[in-house]
């Protein structure tokens, strides 16, 4: 049998409208909406529902918002099909409680925290991201290093071949975009974004969180986990939170995963949450497995077995 591998989308991939469907169509995912509320003590699901886009797209709303959804759905899928996950960056936490390591509610509550505290960083310490396409990965980190002798720069995701995005101060990556046109980048393009994520100018929310995780229970996993900062294949529970304390500044090694996933056998790959971005990547990554997203409870009911 196929092994078939559950990816869950990270920060960017929200919409005003998101998993409205669902609560209104299935009344496990409307207690669980309802539940949501509740932990948090405001009401994230009408934030979800009805935005407006500039309130959901506030970091410490968004990624609850993405996390809740992604679970909401995933609660509506066979949990037996599940051979290994991962998510990119906040995608982990939907990952890691699908596969027990982590609970709902811990897992509502850390993305929350996580959310704050990235924009809490994000307005301590302005930075900014660049998405640079057409450069291989050792030219991306020559052309950081390079422009690292006006501010902090470094690669943020490794998405897919031929697409890194880039993250540090302003005047670092700015730096950086400059270089990476003279060394022959097919497009480079700052990014919307309201903090430098995955580099050194998240280290007060890595700090911060890493308290989080110590008081956390984390149970070993049952299913391979493939991290973002090492893009091997981990279950081991002290492992995994050693991990998750260092994702926040490191970068996120999105390729590398996939291509370990396929090689340890993930034929059919299912992005579960909002959007359609993993899937993109995906098929550029390896244009052999089949790929497939579930976003609205249609999308449950049409999904083929696997």
């Amino acid at each position: 049998m196929s092994k078939v591998a559950y990816i869950f989308p990270g920060q960017g991939s929200q919409y005003v409208g998101m998993g409205k469907d669902l609560f209104e169509r299935d009344t496990v995912a409307r207690d669980l909406y309802e539940k949501a509320d509740s932990i948090l003590g405001f009401e994230l699901s009408k934030i979800c529902f009805n935005g407006p886009e500039e309130i959901l797209r506030r970091t410490e709303n968004t990624q609850p918002a993405i996390f809740l959804h992604s679970i909401a759905l995933m609660n509506l899928v066979s949990r037996n099909s599940v051979s290994m996950v991962a998510g990119h960056s906040l995608g982990e936490y939907s990952a890691l409680v699908v596969a027990g390591v982590l609970t709902f509610e811990d897992g509502l509550r850390l993305v929350r925290l996580r959310g704050q505290l990235m924009q809490e960083a994000g307005e301590r310490e302005k930075g900014t991201m660049a998405a640079v396409v057409g450069l291989e990965p050792k030219v991306v980190e020559t052309v950081c290093t390079e422009a690292s002798s006006v501010g902090v720069v470094q690669c943020a995701n490794f998405n897919s071949p031929g697409q890194i995005v880039i993250s540090g101060s302003v005047d670092g990556v700015r730096k950086a975009m400059e270089i990476a046109k003279t060394k022959g980048a097919k497009l480079v393009k700052e990014l919307v974004v309201s903090g430098a994520f995955h580099s050194p100018l998240m280290r007060s929310a890595s700090e911060g969180f890493k308290l989080a995780l110590v008081k956390t229970v984390i149970q070993s996993s049952p299913t391979p986990f493939y991290p973002n900062v090492t893009g091997q294949c981990v279950q081991n529970a002290e492992e995994i939170r050693t991990l998750l304390s260092k994702q926040l500044t490191s970068p996120v090694r999105w390729e590398e995963s996939i291509q370990q996933m396929v090689a340890d056998g993930a034929e059919t790959f299912i992005e579960i949450g909002p959007g359609k971005v993993l899937q993109g990547l995906i098929k550029r990554i390896n244009s052999d497995v089949d790929v497939r997203g579930i976003d609205k409870y249609e999308d449950v009911i049409k999904l083929p077995k696997v």
